[in-house]
């Protein structure tokens, strides 16, 4: 069993399911999604000026009358239907699948005993959670919840104003109603008279802390996980690292270790062995190493040792009319990337309030499960090759279409075999590979099939067929003695 501190937590080893899984979807989803106005909705709506605020006041009306509380109770999600979703999603390629519990506005999206503002007692009157859960485990996916709660209480500053112009120039927000104060929370200690100034992401305020610390440990009771995401560094210690930090000393992480903790304990409990793992953002490894580091929007550029995950969205957090989404190309090439790299991806696909994907979502998902039906061999199951890669092109660290050139490959191995993913090969070209050695014996492509090949000078050549079987990124089964 471990123990709530950084020496026990470092025996954590990710777990094979997750090794293997390399992909998942993400259901980020609740009350923000009802304006479909984009990510956090819950904060802008009380900026004025701000493009969500003008949306709010234009459409529902002013926050010191209509607030967030108002449009939780809009949410219906009445065409959600987890298994079918479910079933869409593992025919897209996900072999784990994440749900938010809740985001930074404090409601929970299932049954609580410690906060009514959930998704059972308002809105939908639906345990979400519990339904995507049981949908998941029907279909034998690994399943994990994502928190977003340990920045609520500075994140949510906003709510405690008041317009500065207008007709409604002083009035206070709904936000200030203290009737309303638990789930707006009592943070007056981080307004500040502009929302531009820098607040911190995760509050000092002990009280908070152990209501978060309560919520946790109730999540991870009531729900068998196999992971837990925090949007935070390991609450509520310093958001990113620095080095020289003397982490083992900083009494602001024992709330998040008692919670990561728990977690690992309850799946040994229930499983004979820790099948579960943590994911949090604080990029120093003396953090990182009791879970799983999470890098949002952005990749390694180079491998790591210890597995690693990307979360993106392939358009905003919370469903946007306005977003223009990732296209199957870009997400696919991460992948390829990624998981060349000891990584995994984890990609958000916004759900409109109702429960369903819209026309593109649905185009999105099904080119993707084309090109794991044909290429996900070389991605499930796989480990990383003694090289990453090799190619012209420089990595950024930052997501976003890369300009990938015809020498950009990408490996993995698994099974005695090297899967060499192009990244933008010319159809009838002559690939030279350099990272085999020269070694290769046999080189097959899905649908294409064996491909010649000759090995000189420390390196392999192979001739790629006129007609490549994808207009994404193709792959080659590579076998030989000693590749």
């Amino acid at each position: 069993m471990f123990k709530p501190t950084f020496e026990s937590l470092y025996g954590f080893e990710a777990p094979e399911w997750y090794r293997d899984a390399k992909f998942g979807i993400w259901s980020h989803w609740g009350p923000q999604s009802v304006p479909m106005q984009g990510d956090w909705y819950a904060k802008g709506m009380y900026v004025q000026g701000s493009p969500q605020y003008e949306f709010h006041v234009k459409h529902y009306g002013h926050p010191s009358v209509f607030g967030y509380k108002d449009v939780c109770a809009l949410w219906k999600a009445e065409r959600f239907d987890p298994d079918a979703l479910i079933d869409t999603y593992i025919d897209a390629g996900a072999r784990f699948f994440a749900a938010q519990a809740m985001h930074h506005d404090n409601f929970f999206n299932y049954h609580s005993d410690i906060n009514p503002m959930n998704s059972v007692n308002v809105g939908p009157h639906k345990d979400i959670l519990r339904l995507w859960q049981d949908a998941a485990r029907r279909k034998n996916l690994s399943f994990g919840a994502t928190e977003h709660l340990a920045p609520s209480f500075s994140w949510w500053n906003t709510n405690k104003g008041a317009d500065k112009y207008g007709q409604y120039a002083g009035v206070p927000y709904d936000g200030n109603d203290p009737k309303w104060r638990d789930f707006y929370h009592d943070n007056y200690e981080h307004v500040t008279s502009d929302p531009k100034v820098n607040i911190p992401w995760c509050t000092l305020n002990p009280a908070f802390h152990k209501y978060w610390q309560r919520c946790m440990d109730e999540l991870i009771d009531s729900f068998d996980l196999d992971f837990l995401y925090s949007d935070a560094s390991l609450p509520f210690g310093r958001h990113w690292a620095k080095k020289g930090s003397n982490y083992l000393e900083d009494r602001a992480y024992d709330p998040g270790l008692e919670v990561v903790s728990r977690l690992y304990n309850k799946s040994i409990e229930r499983h004979g062995e820790n099948r579960a793992m943590y994911l949090q953002k604080n990029r120093g490894a003396e953090i990182y190493r009791i879970g799983v580091l999470d890098m949002e929007r952005s990749v390694l550029t180079q491998p790591s040792p210890y597995p690693w995950n990307t979360d993106t969205c392939i358009g905003n957090w919370f469903y946007d009319l306005r977003a223009k989404y990732k296209q199957p190309d870009e997400i696919i090439e991460m992948l390829a990337d990624i998981v060349s790299k000891n990584g995994s991806l984890l990609l958000s696909i916004p759900i409109k309030p109702d429960g369903t994907l819209d026309e593109e979502e649905k185009y999105i998902l099904r080119e993707l499960g084309g090109w794991f039906r044909l290429n996900g061999e070389g991605i499930y199951g796989s480990r990383p090759y003694r090289v990453s890669g090799e190619g012209s092109t420089q990595m950024s660290e930052k997501e976003g279409k890369t300009p990938w050139k015809s020498d950009d490959v990408r490996y993995t191995q698994k099974d005695g075999a090297v899967y060499a993913f192009l990244m933008n090969a010319n159809p009838g070209s002559t690939l030279c590979l350099r990272a085999l050695g020269g070694r290769a014996e046999r080189a097959i492509m899905p649908e294409a099939g064996e491909l010649p090949l000759q090995n000189a000078f420390g390196a392999t050549l192979i001739k790629l067929p006129d007609s490549l079987p994808t207009k994404y990124v193709n792959m080659i089964k590579l076998t030989g003695e000693g590749i």
